[in-house]
């Protein structure tokens, strides 16, 4: 399946920008993509639950926006960061 490779290279630049030992703060993962991109949306999302969830992850939960175009993109990391003012609902990275 194309899509399981594609969600272990966006787990890979996860662990690349945030560092190994942040991983099980991820909340959020925030993946474009877009309709010509050769991908189906559907099963990359399935695939990252599959992976999120294990460890290094805690259960961090995918976010798939669709767009027009080839697009396919991490767009955003949401970190719980462990503050009181972002306790539960966690911290964009």
């Amino acid at each position: 399946m194309h899509e399981m490779s594609v969600a272990h290279e966006i787990c890979r630049m996860v662990a690349e920008r945030l560092g190994r030992d942040a991983l099980a703060d991820v909340v959020e993962v925030g993946v474009v993509v877009g309709d010509e991109a050769g991908i189906v949306a559907d099963n990359l999302e399935f695939c990252l639950e599959a992976l999120l969830s294990a460890p290094p992850f805690a259960g961090a939960r995918p976010s798939i926006e669709r767009c027009a175009g080839p697009a396919l993109r991490l767009s955003y990391l949401e970190v719980e960061d462990g503050s009181p003012e972002t306790a539960g609902a966690g911290a964009a990275a």
